[in-house]
């Protein structure tokens, strides 16, 4: 079970402190000079939105979106992560897309016969696309070297043979790749440091 999370919201609709990820959106999708924050207990969120948001966020403007291969110091909780899981290589596959914050699974697909690295391409275009149709201005992290290699250079280059079997996938394969192709998006990926935080949020727990 998720652990509670709250939510500060120093400058949005309506200041305040809320208990769920929905509520604080609600405060601030759209809204240009929003400024939020997650915390872990409800005291913390209290002496927070007593406080200056500066003392929890900084006072920097927007920087310019990391590049894949950039190293963050720090999680950003305000994210999407994404990973994939297979049975065997190839073997049932499934991948999932989890809100780092409060760790809700936000998208769930398979198990469909195919690869580990397909399934995490797939997971970061889905990521992808849904932030940009909901507007959702946020980071989105994956484990996976190749699947962000293969977003960049727009091509699933999978060794995967075409046959009957993984028909279905490869129509799943040639979408996302013509998805990439006509859509042009700010989010930035990047690449979760699992050495220094473990596990990425969305992982499987299958190891």
């Amino acid at each position: 079970m998720a652990k509670q999370k709250f939510y500060v919201v120093w400058d949005g609709v309506t200041p305040g402190i809320y208990a769920s990820w929905n509520d604080c959106l609600l405060q601030t999708k759209g809204y240009e000079s929003a400024k939020y924050k997650s915390f872990d207990t409800r005291e913390e969120a209290e002496q927070a939105f007593a406080s200056s948001p500066y003392a929890y966020i900084g006072k920097k403007a927007k920087a310019a979106p990391p590049k894949p291969e950039t190293l963050s110091e720090a999680i950003i909780d305000n994210s999407l992560a994404v990973d994939a899981a297979c049975s065997g290589n190839p073997g049932p596959m499934e991948y999932r897309g989890v809100y780092v914050a409060s760790m809700q699974e936000i998208f769930r697909f398979g198990p469909m016969r195919g690869t580990n690295n397909i399934g995490e391409f797939l997971a970061l275009v889905h990521g992808l696309a849904l932030l940009k149709q909901k507007g959702f201005d946020m980071p989105i992290y994956s484990d996976s070297v190749n699947a962000i290699s293969w977003v960049k250079q727009k091509k699933c280059k999978t060794k995967l043979p075409r046959t009957l079997e993984t028909e279905a996938l490869f129509q799943l394969i040639e979408r996302a790749e013509k998805w990439l192709k006509e859509n042009k998006y700010t989010t930035p990926i990047l690449k979760w440091e699992t050495k220094k935080w473990g596990e990425i949020p969305a992982d499987f727990g299958r190891k």
